[in-house]
């Protein structure tokens, strides 16, 4: 047999299940939605206490999200929300806009993706590492629900 017939048939075969797999086996919870509408947040590194404000986001499966991130620091900063593809440079004293879709359900954190060092809030030792906060995705709700 002729290789680029054999090689051919192979790739038709491997696209034929993949498509199988995501019409008919793929489970509800891991399939992308879409459909959501665009909800506008504003997050904060508030200057010198290495954290984010708020810490806590909520959307639903198929929103756009338009972020505003302020770094009132006078040190670079940023922010990434991996399972999402976001990863985003803060340069001091500035203001950056985000943009993406969120396809999935789930809680994904977003964190600073920028070494940022240390210091003291409160009597307390607060480091990069504290730089965290949460997007919780919800179910999207469906065309009956809206009104509710």
């Amino acid at each position: 047999m002729n290789k680029y017939f054999i090689l051919g048939g192979s790739v038709i075969i491997i696209l034929v299940a993949g498509i199988m797999y995501r019409t008919f086996l793929l489970p509800e919870a891991s399939r992308p939605c879409s459909g959501g509408i665009t909800r506008n947040f504003t997050v904060t590194a508030e200057k010198d206490k290495w954290n984010f404000v708020p810490q806590n986001l909520e959307a639903e499966c198929g929103d756009k999200i338009v972020m505003t991130v302020v770094n009132e620091d006078e040190y670079d900063h940023g922010i990434a929300i991996d399972a999402l593809g976001v990863s985003q440079r803060m340069p001091a004293k500035s203001t950056i806009t985000v943009e993406f879709t969120v396809t999935q359900e789930g809680e994904f954190p977003y964190y600073c993706s920028v070494p940022c060092g240390e210091g003291h809030v409160d009597g307390k030792l607060r480091t990069h590492f504290d730089m965290i906060g949460t997007l919780k995705v919800k179910p999207a709700r469906g065309p009956a629900m809206m009104g509710k």
